[in-house]
């Protein structure tokens, strides 16, 4: 997979993200801040987010009813980064996949300005 060219819109959402970084980091500093209050034990519920098991089901619901969309995708991995608190290289692998979904969801959004 890593000898597969990337494509040209991938590689300028990727420059746009660190773009992005880049006036955080400005208007910020590196920020170091905890993953969730200390005294939280049920990180999805206190930010409102649904289980990583609500959000497949929904998503899987969705999706069998033909109303699947990228916001059902992006829930569900959010949801999962949420139940991964805790567990730094399983959080971090669910927030690669968050970032991931939102390119795709920025790519689809490109295309339609393409074929508008």
């Amino acid at each position: 997979m890593a000898d597969l060219p990337i494509a040209h819109y991938t590689m300028h959402l990727l420059r746009d993200v660190g773009e992005e970084r880049a006036r955080q980091i400005a208007k910020w500093g590196l920020q170091d801040h905890p993953d969730a209050p200390a005294s939280v034990r049920a990180p999805n519920a206190y930010f409102g987010i649904p289980t990583e098991q609500s959000a497949k089901l929904q998503t899987d619901d969705a999706f069998r009813r033909g109303l699947g969309s990228f916001g059902h995708i992006l829930l569900e991995e959010v949801a999962e980064a949420y139940g991964a608190i805790g567990h730094d290289a399983a959080l971090r692998a669910e927030l690669v996949q968050v970032a991931a979904v939102a390119i795709a969801w920025c790519e689809a959004i490109d295309r339609r300005k393409v074929e508008a």
